[in-house]
C-alpha cells in the first residue's frame, strides 16, 4: 500500500481543519475515544454539533482564538492508500509553517472561500507550492452551502484560479466544490452538488498518482552510516547504508564517490541483510564496493555516467524562519541530507515578493517569513542537483551555531 503526504492551506477560517476533521470523521479514522473526547469539549454548542476542527487544533491558543498556529500532523489510511495529511496555518506570519509542512508534499490542497474567490493568501500560497514544485494541486472550493451549492461560483472560482495558475506553471490542477461543515463531496458524493461530475475528495487521494513522482532516472545515494562489524566472520566486511534517494542501483555497476571523485564499482546490495541485483529509490539500503575508500557518513555514491553538481558555493532560494534577522556573513551549520557542514550567507542579492513574484531590492536584514536568492559559502563542497530538477537533492537547512535551531529552508539553484 502506497503512501500520499499531502497538506491543506488556505485563508483564516477556509475550513482546513474542519475539512480534515470530516475526512477523518466520514472515512472512520476516528478512535471511539477520541470521538468521546469531542463530544464533550463541544457539548455547549447552539446547534449540538461536534466541532471537528478540534481534531487538529490541538493547542490551547488554537482552541480558543479559533485558528491553526502550528503545523498539525493526521494520520489515517483506507484500503486502498494511506495518508500524512499536513494542516497548515492560514495566518501571513507563520508563513514559515506552511513551508514546513509543505516540504515533502504529493499535493497540496488549496481550500477557497466560496464567497470570497481567489484572494491574497490563495494566490501566496499557490506561489508557494510553485516554489516548492509540489506537481499535484487540489482546488477546494469549499462553504458551497454558503453560496446555495451555485454553479456560476463554482465556474467563476475556476476562471480566476486558472490565470494563477498559469502564471505560476501550475500544471495538474484538479477543482472539487465541497462543504466541510456538512460533508458535501468528501468522502461521499454530494446530492447538494449534482451538477458535479468529478469524484468527491477522498476517491481523488486514493486514486491520484503520485508513484510517477520519483525521479528514477538519476541515481543518488548519500551515506548515513559506515557499518564495520569486525567481527571473526565479518572481518573485512565494509557496508555503506543509506536512502536511495532517486535513481537505480545494480551490482556491478561503475560509481564514483563523491566529493572526492573516486572511481570504482558495486560488489553487493543489501535490503534488511538479504544481498539482492537491484534497488531503487526511496529504499533503504546496503552499498558495498569494489574498493576499500575513504568514506563518511554524507559522502555520496552516484553512477560514473550520472554525476550531480559539486561546489563549495551555492545559489541558492533561501526562507527566512526565525525571529532573529539574518545578516549577510552570519555563519550557520548547512544540513543538506545527512550531510553536515558549515557555512557562511555570504550576500544576499533581492527578495521575493510572495504575492507576486516580484524581485525587490532588500532594504535592512532579512526577517522571519522572507524569501530571499542569496550565495552560501560552505566550508566543504556540497553534492547536489538543482532543486528545480532533483528536488531531493537540491534542498536543505540553515541551523543555529549555538541554539541547533532551524533558522531557514534552503533551495539550491
Amino acid at each position: 500500500m502506497d503512501l500520499l503526504r499531502f497538506i491543506t492551506a488556505g485563508s483564516v477560517d477556509d475550513g482546513k481543519s474542519t475539512l480534515i476533521g470530516r475526512l477523518l470523521y466520514d472515512s472512520k479514522n476516528i478512535l471511539i475515544d477520541q470521538l468521546e473526547a469531542l463530544e464533550r469539549s463541544t457539548k455547549n454548542r447552539e446547534d449540538g454539533t461536534v466541532d471537528l476542527a478540534l481534531l487538529t487544533d490541538g493547542l490551547r491558543a488554537e482552541r480558543e482564538q479559533g485558528i491553526t498556529i502550528d503545523v498539525a500532523y493526521r494520520y489515517f489510511s483506507t484500503p486502498k492508500r494511506k495518508f500524512i495529511i499536513a494542516d497548515a496555518p492560514g495566518h501571513v506570519q507563520y508563513t514559515r509553517n506552511m513551508i514546513t509542512g509543505a516540504s515533502n508534499a504529493n499535493l497540496i490542497i488549496i481550500l477557497v472561500d466560496a464567497r470570497l474567490g481567489v484572494i491574497e493568501q490563495t494566490r501566496r500560497h499557490s506561489i508557494i507550492a510553485s516554489l516548492l514544485k509540489i506537481r499535484h494541486v487540489v482546488v477546494a472550493i469549499n462553504k458551497m452551502d454558503l453560496v446555495e451549492y451555485s454553479q456560476d461560483v463554482y465556474n467563476n472560482i475556476i476562471i480566476d484560479y486558472t490565470d494563477v495558475a498559469k502564471q505560476l506553471g501550475l500544471e495538474n490542477v484538479t477543482y472539487i466544490p465541497i462543504s466541510a461543515l456538512n460533508g458535501d463531496n468528501i468522502v461521499d458524493k454530494s446530492e447538494n452538488i449534482t451538477w458535479y461530475d468529478g469524484k468527491p475528495l477522498l476517491d481523488f487521494l486514493e486514486e491520484v498518482e503520485v508513484s510517477s513522482d520519483v525521479n528514477l532516472k538519476d541515481p543518488r545515494f548519500q551515506v548515513q552510516f559506515v557499518i564495520r562489524p569486525q567481527t571473526e566472520d565479518l572481518h573485512d566486511y565494509r557496508g555503506y547504508a543509506g536512502k536511495v534517494v532517486s535513481g537505480i542501483y545494480k551490482k556491478g555497476d561503475k560509481v564514483t564517490v563523491l566529493p572526492s571523485g573516486i572511481e570504482t564499482s558495486i560488489s553487493a546490495l543489501e535490503i534488511a541483510g538479504k544481498e539482492v541485483d537491484e534497488v531503487f529509490a526511496p529504499q533503504s539500503v546496503t552499498i558495498q564496493l569494489a574498493d576499500d575508500i575513504d568514506i563518511s557518513r554524507g559522502d555520496s555514491i552516484v553512477k560514473s555516467d550520472n554525476l550531480p553538481q559539486v561546489s563549495n558555493e551555492l545559489e541558492v532560494l533561501l526562507c527566512w524562519m526565525d525571529e532573529k534577522p539574518l545578516i549577510p556573513g552570519n555563519k550557520y551549520y548547512l544540513q543538506h541530507n545527512s550531510r553536515l557542514v558549515r557555512s557562511v550567507v555570504k550576500q544576499v542579492e533581492y527578495k521575493i515578493d510572495v504575492n507576486t513574484l516580484q524581485h525587490l531590492p532588500l532594504e535592512g536584514n532579512v526577517k522571519l517569513n522572507e524569501v530571499v536568492k542569496a550565495t552560501i559559502k560552505t566550508a566543504s563542497p556540497i553534492v547536489y542537483d538543482p532543486y528545480d530538477k532533483l528536488s531531493v537533492n537540491g534542498s536543505a537547512v540553515l541551523i543555529d551555531e549555538t541554539s541547533n535551531s532551524t533558522v531557514a529552508a534552503v533551495l539550491i539553484k
